[in-house]
C-alpha cells in the first residue's frame, strides 16, 4: 500500500482515556483522532470536538497496541520526538465500531511508515539511521554471513556460470523488450549488476541496481567499464528496506529464488521493493513461482542417509560407548533436506504444485507456508520422502518464458531438494497419499520445514477412510546435505506410467489385504 496522498485523515473515536491524569472525554463530546503532516514531522492528534484541549503524538515515536477488537494503548516516547514540548504519555482509545478500529489501524501503520522517509530526507541511496525492517526479522550474525557470501566474486561466478539460469534471464528480458525499452528499473539485489546490465541492453531508460553486500562495489567496477550502459545504470549500495529512490519503477527484476524457493528469505525483500517502489501496473521479472513436490522412492539414498549415524553404534570406541548419541546422530542426519539432482523416475506419483504469486502475495503471507499434500501412486514401492523443485515465469508483454529446475530438465546451481523420511510408507499403485508442507520462517533467513505423509486404506474398504501409515519429519532448510553425485542410472522398467493404472482387485477377501499391509510393515 503506498503512503497516503492527502495531508490530513480523520476519525472519531467514542473515547480516550489519558492514562497520566485517568480523565477520559466524555460521550456527549465525542474526540477527534486526526493525522497529519506539519513541516517535516507526521503527527497524530486527539482532540474533542467542542474543546480546543488537545494532544498530539509524534508518529515516528509512536507505537500502537492491542487490547481488543475496539479498544487500544497508543503510547509516545519523548526520547524519540522532535517537539520540544512533548513528554512521555499514553491513552487508552475506543471505538464505536470493529470497521473503524480495522481502518484507523490501517491508516496507524501507513502514516508512520510514511513518517520514517519524511523525517529523515534521505538522498538518494542513503541509509536510514532507524533499525530497519530487515534487521527486525533477521539475526546479525546471518546477515553477516549472508552478505559476505555474496560479496565474494567466486560466489557470483559461479551463479553466472549457471548458464540455465543466466540465458533464461537475458531471453526473458531481450524477448520483451517492448516492457524496458524507456523504463525505468529497479533491480532487487543486483549482485554484480547483470541483470541491471540486460535491462540496459534491451533500452531502459534508467536502471537503479540496489545491492546491500559488497559486491556493490565490484557491480560499479564492471558496469563502468561497459561505458555505453553505465551512463543508464545507477548503483545504490543499500538494503531495499533502507534506501530511497527518487523516481518509481516501471519494472523490477531480481534473482530472488533459494532452494525451495523460498529459502533465504530475499522473496520477502522482492515484495518489499514491489510495495515501495514499483508504478501501479508495473512488470515484475520474475512474476510467478510455483513449489513443485512429489513423493520419492529411492533405496540407495535412505540406505546412505542411515548408515551416515552407524558411527554412534560403537560400543567400544577406544573404549567409550558411543550408543547413547546414536539416536540423536540419527535424528540430526534425517533433519537435513537433501539437494542433489535425481532421476525423475525415483517419483512415486505425478507432482503438484503451489502457486507463489509475486504481485499478489503480501510479506507477512511469507512468515509460514502450508501446502496440504495429496497424490496418488503409480507404482508399488517405500516412499521415502517427499521431492521438491520450483520454477518460475517471466510473464512479458511479448512472450511468456518459464525457468524451471525440475528433475530431468538441465541441472541448475539450486539442483532440487529431498525430505527423507526415517520412517519409509509402503503404499501400493493406486493407493492415496496425503499430509502437510508446513514451512515456518526463522531468522536465520531460512524456514523450518515440517513434513507429514501418510497412505491411505486401500482396495475394498477404502471408501470407509481411515489412514493405514504415517511419518514425519522436521528439517531445517538452513542446513541441507548438499549431494553433488549425478542422478543413479535406473532400469528402465522401474518408470512409472504416465497416468496412474485401475487397479483390478482379484479377491474381496479383507483378509488377504490385511496380510498385505502386514507383509509390507515387517518390511519397514
Amino acid at each position: 500500500m503506498e503512503a497516503p496522498s492527502t495531508k490530513q485523515q480523520e476519525f472519531t473515536l467514542a473515547s480516550v482515556t489519558d492514562l497520566s491524569s485517568s480523565s477520559s472525554s466524555s460521550s456527549s463530546s465525542p474526540v477527534k483522532a486526526t493525522f497529519s503532516c506539519v513541516g517535516e514531522v507526521t503527527e497524530l492528534r486527539f482532540q474533542e470536538s467542542e474543546s480546543a484541549h488537545g494532544f498530539s503524538f509524534d508518529l515516528r515515536s509512536t507505537q500502537l497496541f492491542k487490547l481488543g477488537p475496539l479498544q487500544f494503548v497508543c503510547v509516545t516516547d519523548s526520547s524519540g520526538s522532535v517537539k520540544e514540548d512533548s513528554f512521555s504519555r499514553g491513552v487508552v482509545i475506543k471505538f464505536s465500531d470493529e470497521k473503524e478500529s480495522k481502518e484507523f489501524c490501517d491508516s496507524f501503520e501507513e502514516w508512520r511508515k510514511d513518517s520514517v522517509g519524511k523525517g529523515s530526507s534521505l538522498p538518494n541511496g542513503e541509509v536510514s539511521e532507524s533499525k530497519s525492517k530487515f534487521d527486525d526479522k533477521i539475526e546479525p550474525a546471518s546477515a553477516k554471513m549472508y552478505f559476505h557470501y555474496y560479496g565474494q566474486l567466486l560466489h557470483q561466478q559461479n551463479m553466472l556460470q549457471d548458464y540455465v539460469r543466466t540465458g533464461t534471464y537475458h531471453a526473458a528480458v531481450m524477448e520483451n523488450r517492448s516492457d524496458f525499452a524507456g523504463r525505468v528499473v529497479v533491480d532487487v539485489g543486483a549482485g554484480s549488476g547483470i541483470l541491471s546490465m540486460f535491462a540496459a541492453l534491451a533500452g531502459a531508460k534508467h536502471v537503479y541496481a540496489v545491492e546491500a553486500s559488497e559486491m556493490a562495489d565490484y557491480a560499479r567496477k564492471l558496469i563502468a567499464g561497459n561505458p555505453l550502459l553505465a551512463e543508464r545504470i545507477t548503483v545504490i549500495k543499500g538494503k531495499i528496506e533502507d534506501i530511497e529512490l527518487p523516481e518509481k519503477a516501471d519494472v523490477l527484476i531480481s534473482e530472488p529464488m533459494g532452494t525451495l524457493l523460498v529459502n533465504e528469505r530475499m522473496l520477502e525483500t522482492y515484495v518489499i521493493a514491489r510495495d515501495r517502489f514499483l508504478s501501479p501496473n508495473g512488470k515484475m521479472f520474475p512474476t510467478v513461482g510455483r513449489i513443485h513436490m512429489a513423493p520419492f522412492s529411492d533405496e540407495f539414498l535412505f540406505v546412505e542417509m542411515a548408515n551416515k549415524a552407524l558411527f554412534w553404534q560403537q560400543q567400544n570406541y577406544y573404549g567409550v560407548d558411543l550408543t547413547p548419541l546414536y539416536a540423536s546422530a540419527h535424528q540430526g542426519y534425517f533433519s537435513q533436506p537433501v539437494v542433489d539432482a535425481f532421476d525423475p523416475r525415483l517419483l512415486v506419483a505425478p507432482p503438484m504444485f503451489h502457486v507463489i504469486d509475486f504481485t499478489q502475495m503480501k510479506e507477512e503471507q511469507f512468515y509460514e507456508i502450508d501446502v496440504p499434500l495429496k497424490f496418488t501412486a503409480s507404482v508399488c514401492g517405500r516412499v521415502h520422502g517427499l521431492a521438491c523443485w520450483f520454477d518460475v515465469l517471466f510473464d512479458g508483454s511479448t512472450v511468456q518464458r518459464w525457468f524451471t529446475t525440475a528433475p530431468g530438465a538441465p541441472t541448475t546451481h539450486w539442483y532440487q531438494i529431498r525430505c527423507v523420511l526415517s520412517q519409509p510408507i509402503h503404499v501400493m499403485a493406486g493407493q492415496e497419499l496425503t499430509g502437510r508442507l508446513h514451512l515456518v520462517a526463522h531468522s536465520a533467513q531460512s524456514y523450518t520445514i515440517n513434513l507429514t505423509l501418510s497412505a491411505k486404506m486401500w482396495g475394498p474398504g477404502a471408501n470407509q477412510g481411515g489412514i493405514l501409515q504415517t511419518s514425519s519429519c522436521k528439517l531445517d532448510l538452513k542446513e541441507p546435505y548438499y549431494r553433488m553425485s549425478q542422478p543413479q542410472v535406473y532400469p528402465v522398467a522401474q518408470e512409472p506410467p504416465a497416468q496412474p493404472q485401475d487397479i483390478q482387485i482379484q479377491s474381496d477377501d479383507l483378509e488377504e489385504i490385511e496380510l498385505l499391509q502386514q507383509n509390507a510393515n515387517a518390511q519397514l
